[in-house]
């Protein structure tokens, strides 16, 4: 299969303004985090280009600077994956599937998006995929605090037997009953890893697909193709004990530095 990936990035994000020209501190050097992004993407094995998709002219100038190929794309987008849609147009590219790697998740290891691509292998009517992680203790709670703070942390899904998404949300689903889940061994909450594959088509028809009521009260942009009757598998993936976590607020910009920095030493102490 012919894969390409494609890196949506807007400088008007209501959470973090200018996000993907955040500067972080890896590596005893600075670095954008959409450079961080891209570099992350690139390590994904059998991927013909990776692309940035940008509506402003402060990120394409950085993101050619190291060396990114950029498609510039409309400031009407409302998601990423609109952004990926329209680029995927504008490429014109001839491509089976298409990644789409979020700008704000350098953490993302590249395995999570080779399992994605394993999925489509294995069964020819995935139409769309995307990772989750089961959440340890530790996760859980740091998603808990940011809540209880009113940030929002990462994005939990429910899924059924076959692993075909039921519903996302940025709260923590499904309830928890603390009395149950103690005598419960299969008490469960997952994760979603914001990265999507969907099929070249699929895709394509996304900014044809009509907004749904619940994307615009979560604001996940993934809920479209769910109230539209499209079909999103979850693939679970193992972190290998490596931390992940978006960058969704200001205050998560030590949390991303430290994960890549403590990569960074393990790799130098190997």
């Amino acid at each position: 299969m012919k894969t390409i990936v494609v890196i949506p990035a807007r400088f008007a994000s209501e959470r973090f303004p200018g996000k993907p020209l955040k500067r972080l501190s890896v590596g005893g050097s600075q670095k954008s985090l959409i450079e961080l992004s891209w570099e992350a993407a690139r390590k994904v094995k059998n991927v013909e280009e990776v692309f940035v998709a940008t509506d402003d002219d402060r990120i394409r100038i950085e993101a050619e600077s190291f060396g990114a190929t950029v498609v510039m794309t409309s400031k009407k987008c409302k998601n990423g994956t609109e952004r990926c849609a329209e680029a995927i147009e504008k490429i014109n590219i001839d491509c089976d599937i298409v990644v789409n790697f979020q700008g704000d998740a350098p953490l993302t290891p590249d395995w999570f998006v080779e399992d994605l691509l394993n999925i489509f292998k294995e069964n020819a009517d995935t139409e769309i995929a995307t990772p989750v992680l089961r959440l340890d203790g530790v996760s859980l709670n740091r998603l808990k605090l940011d809540r209880s703070h009113g940030l929002v942390g990462g994005t939990t899904v429910v899924f059924d037997h076959d692993f075909n998404a039921l519903y996302f949300s940025k709260e923590i689903i499904p309830y928890i009953d603390e009395k149950r889940s103690k005598k419960s061994a299969n008490c469960r909450i997952y994760q979603h890893v914001g990265v999507y594959a969907y099929k070249f088509e699929t895709l394509l028809n996304y900014n044809i697909l009509k907004e749904g009521n619940l994307e615009v009260l979560e604001g996940l942009e993934q809920l479209r193709f769910l109230e539209n009757g499209c079909s999103i598998k979850c693939v679970l993936v193992d972190s290998k004990g490596r931390t992940f976590w978006e960058l969704n607020n200001p205050e998560d910009v030590q949390r991303i530095e430290r994960a890549i920095n403590e990569d960074i030493n393990k790799v130098e102490n190997t």
